[in-house]
C-alpha cells in the first residue's frame, strides 16, 4: 500500500512538471482596454467595407483612421501603447500596438504603420498586419503583436482585453 501511495506521489509531480511553461506571458503589461467603434459615425462609415490595410489607431490623443486624426469619442482606454484595429485576411484583427520586445526591456514603444507592418521607432523590428499575425519580420523580437479581444457586429467593433 505505501508503494501505491508513493507511486501516485511520483505520477502527480510528473505532471506538475509537465504543465509548467505551457502558458504564454506577453512582455507587454495588462492594462485597460476599452475601445468602442460605431461604425456608423463620422469617418468610420469607410471602414465597414473590410478594404484589406485600413486601420483605426486609439491612442490618448483620439482616434486615427488609416492615418487620418479624428477627435477622441467616447470613454476609452486604450491599452498600454494604444489600440490597432487592422484589416487583414481574416476580417478585422485587434492588437495592442506596443513593441513587445522594448517592453521586454522596460519601455513602451509605440509601433507605427507603414502599410502592411507595424513599425517600432525603436529597434526597427517590423510586425506582419496583413496575414493576420502580426509576427516578427527581423526576428529581433520573439513575440508576436499583443492580440487583443475583438466583437464585430454588423455596426460596432469593440476591442476589450
Amino acid at each position: 500500500m505505501q508503494r501505491f501511495g508513493q507511486l501516485i506521489f511520483f505520477a502527480a509531480c510528473l505532471l506538475l512538471c509537465a504543465c509548467e511553461g505551457t502558458t504564454f506571458k506577453s512582455s507587454v503589461p495588462v492594462y485597460p482596454v476599452r475601445v468602442k467603434i460605431n461604425m456608423d459615425l463620422g469617418e468610420f462609415v469607410h471602414f465597414r467595407n473590410q478594404v484589406q490595410g485600413d486601420y483605426i489607431e486609439v491612442h490618448k490623443d483620439g482616434f486615427s483612421y488609416n492615418g487620418k486624426w479624428i477627435y477622441p469619442l467616447g470613454d476609452n482606454a486604450y491599452g498600454y501603447g494604444g489600440v490597432l484595429v487592422y484589416v487583414s485576411v481574416n476580417g478585422y484583427d485587434a492588437y495592442d500596438l506596443a513593441c513587445p520586445y522594448c517592453a521586454g526591456k522596460g519601455t513602451c514603444q509605440t509601433c507605427t504603420i507603414d502599410g502592411i507592418y507595424a513599425v517600432c521607432p525603436h529597434c526597427g523590428e517590423q510586425y506582419d498586419l496583413a496575414s493576420g499575425t502580426a509576427m516578427p519580420q527581423k526576428k529581433i523580437s520573439k513575440e508576436t503583436l499583443k492580440r487583443l479581444s475583438m466583437m464585430s457586429s454588423s455596426n460596432t467593433i469593440t476591442v476589450s482585453q
